[in-house]
C-alpha cells in the first residue's frame, strides 16, 4: 500500500509538470481517492456490488475490499493494518475494535441485519427434513468457530432450541457431538457444504446467493430461536481518507446502498434505529 501511494505521488508530481507546460491541461484532472474497507466475509458479494456502484458515482475513486471473519479483521486492525472503514458482523467485534483505539466510540452505527439458516448439500446425504434431524447420531456438521460472529449466533440458536419443547434438552449436545469442523468464517462453511464435505451446516440467510448457494438446500430457523444479527459500520481512526471513508459509509446507508444489501438477502435496519 505504501508503494502504491508513493507511485501515486510521483504521477501527481509529473502531472503538475505537464500542466505547467500546457496551461490548458489539468482543468478536469482529479486526485484519485482510495478507501480501504475491512468487511465481514458474509458481506463479500453485497459490498463488491456496493463498491462498484460507489466508484461509478465517484469518478477517480478506488475501493479496496478486505473480507475475512470479523474477529480476524479486528486483530488486523489491532496490529496497525491500514484501513478506512470497518464493517463488522456483530457488535462484539466492533467493541473490540473500539478497545484497540482504531475506532472511536460513538462513531459506529448499524447498517443492516442478518439471520441464520441451516444448509445441506443438494443431494441431501444426511436426509435432513427438519431442524430436529441435526441431532441424529452419525451426522457430520460444519459451523463457524465460536469466536466468529456466525459461530456465536449458532451457539445461541442451539441453546435456545435446547430449552424449547419441540427440540428437547438433548438436542444441543446431540448437535455439538455431530460437529466435525469449526471454520474461521461463514463463507468457508458454505463452501464446504456446497462441496459435499459434510451433511449440513449453519450460515447466514444472505449466503444463499451466488453459485455455491445453488448447490445447497436449506432449512429455515424460526426467529424465536435465533438472534437477528445487527451489523455495525464505522470509520477507522488515523485514516488517510477520513472524509472519503465517511462518503462510503453514507453510500452504504443510502437508499441505493440499502437496496443492494437487501437484494443479497440482508434485512433492513430496524426502523427504530
Amino acid at each position: 500500500m505504501k508503494r502504491r501511494k508513493v507511485i501515486g505521488l510521483f504521477l501527481l508530481a509529473l502531472g503538475f509538470l505537464i500542466v505547467g507546460c500546457n496551461p490548458e491541461a489539468g482543468a478536469d484532472e482529479r486526485k484519485e481517492q482510495e478507501v480501504i474497507v475491512f468487511a465481514a466475509a458474509s458481506l463479500a458479494e453485497a459490498f463488491t456490488e456496493i463498491a462498484n456502484q460507489f466508484e461509478i458515482e465517484h469518478p477517480g475513486s478506488t475501493v479496496v475490499l478486505n473480507f475475512a471473519g470479523s474477529q480476524q479483521l479486528t486483530h488486523q486492525l489491532s496490529q496497525g493494518a491500514p484501513a478506512d472503514v470497518f464493517a463488522s458482523a456483530n457488535k462484539q467485534q466492533m467493541d473490540a475494535a473500539i478497545e484497540t483505539g482504531r475506532v472511536m466510540e460513538g462513531s459506529q452505527q448499524p447498517f443492516v441485519r442478518n439471520q441464520l439458516v441451516v444448509v445441506y448439500p443438494a443431494s441431501n446425504p444426511g436426509k435432513l427434513q427438519n431442524l430436529t434431524d441435526l441431532a441424529q447420531p452419525g451426522l457430520r456438521l460444519i459451523v463457524a468457530a465460536p469466536e466468529v460472529p456466525a459461530g456465536q449466533y449458532a451457539q445461541s440458536f442451539l441453546s435456545a432450541a435446547g430449552q424449547n419443547d419441540s427440540f428437547g434438552p438433548t438436542f444441543r449436545n446431540g448437535v455439538l457431538d455431530n460437529i466435525v469442523s469449526y471454520e474461521e468464517n461463514v463463507r468457508a462453511v458454505l463452501s464446504k457444504i456446497a462441496l459435499g464435505e459434510a451433511d449440513g451446516g449453519i450460515v447466514y440467510i444472505s449466503d444463499l446467493n451466488g453459485q455455491a448457494a445453488r448447490q445447497v438446500g436449506s432449512l429455515a430457523i424460526p426467529g424465536e430461536l435465533t438472534m437477528v444479527a445487527d451489523y455495525p459500520i464505522a470509520p477507522v481512526n488515523n485514516s488517510d481518507e477520513n472524509d472519503f471513508a465517511l462518503s462510503f459509509i453514507e453510500f452504504v446507508l443510502s437508499n441505493q446502498g440499502q437496496e443492494i444489501l437487501q437484494s443479497f438477502g440482508f434485512l433492513p435496519v430496524r426502523s427504530s434505529q
